[in-house]
């Protein structure tokens, strides 16, 4: 959907206004005025935006966080936003049926990203790319999807067998790059130690976004412009690998204080099977003593009565989520495909 835009601030005649031709708004009113019947037939049309839409759809399968994919791994499902579109939610279903026919249940909107310098095919005009963060079951059989690790485009990410080798690769790299601007050495080493942990100041596994942006900001990526054998990590296509990383670190956030992890998990399962799925997605180990006394404490799960053998040990008590939690996840805005979605 190609659609105008203007250099102006349009929250104030409604969201809905950056997705519609200008030529149908009126100018903006000078603060305190009303509009003018003059106003309202000024067109302030300047260019062109292309609206598009982008799908992070993670699952979690054995132990491996993973995303759905399309061109070989390469990016992942979007499309254009079109007029036959009732909502851009439905629109974004529609392309990710159609691209990879699998099912999708849980989705909200992640971000927004029109920055000037985005890829951009359309002469005179920019692309404006609304993404969406969508938990889903990986189903063996169930369409086309290309599912790949997510850990392979973020290698330096996944903290759960200890500091990852590529770390010193990493810093030595950035340690370069801050160095060969001594104007900015000082601020670029400060903000390599914050992203990355280094010096004492602890790994933050909320900041997946903010690292992926300071190795493109210093050309360690191959969206950067940098070549494939200097490339840290799997590259995607235009910033996909930035829209995925802005879901991971949405995601790592989220875990933390909502029970969006039950999109991720089976309707009965064991609380070794729960911790193994929160590792994944933080790319951390958690103490398990520590994880169980916080999972009762918060009276998330319950009982089943039915249990499960695990490698190595006696079956395992199998659980549920509790329905206030189950509730609490409707009342949060959590919605089911359902037709009218």
């Amino acid at each position: 959907m190609i659609v105008a835009f203007a250099n102006a601030h349009l929250d104030d005649v409604g969201s809905a206004a950056k997705l519609l031709p200008l030529h149908w708004l009126p100018s903006l009113p000078v603060s305190g005025m009303a509009l003018s019947e003059r106003s309202i037939r000024s067109p302030v049309t300047i260019g062109f935006a292309h609206a598009e839409l982008i799908a992070v759809l993670v699952a979690v399968t054995g132990d491996e966080p993973r995303v759905m994919t399309i061109r070989s791994g390469n990016a992942l499902p979007s499309g254009p936003f079109e007029m036959g579109h009732r909502t851009l939610q439905s629109g974004l279903r529609e392309w990710v049926q159609e691209q990879t026919e699998h099912p999708v249940g849980y989705l909200e909107q992640l971000y927004t990203f029109a920055d000037r310098d985005r890829n951009n095919d359309i002469p005179g005009g920019r692309t404006i790319s609304i993404s969406y963060l969508g938990l889903v079951n990986e189903q063996s059989g169930a369409g086309r999807p290309g599912w790949h690790g997510w850990y392979e485009y973020f290698p330096w990410e996944d903290h759960r067998q200890g500091r990852p080798a590529v770390l010193d690769e990493i810093v030595a790299r950035l340690k370069s790059w801050a160095d060969a601007d001594p104007a900015r050495r000082n601020h670029r080493h400060r903000r390599a130690d914050f992203t990355f942990g280094l010096d004492g100041g602890g790994w933050n596994e909320d900041m997946a976004l903010q690292r992926y942006e300071l190795l493109y900001e210093a050309g360690l990526v191959t969206e950067a412009g940098c070549t494939a054998e200097a490339n840290l990590g799997r590259p995607m296509f235009a910033d996909h690998r930035r829209i995925l990383a802005t879901g991971i670190a949405r995601l790592r956030a989220k875990i933390k204080y909502r029970p969006v992890v039950f999109e991720l998990m089976p309707e009965s399962f064991t609380l070794l099977r729960l911790q193994r799925t929160i590792e994944a997605l933080a790319g951390l180990t958690l103490h398990k003593q520590n994880f169980r006394r916080l999972i009762e404490q918060q009276e998330l799960v319950e009982e089943t009565g039915g249990t499960e053998s695990e490698t190595g040990g006696r079956p395992a008590k199998l659980f549920r989520f509790r329905h206030t939690v189950l509730e609490e996840r409707a009342l949060a805005g959590t919605k089911l495909p359902l037709s009218r979605n």
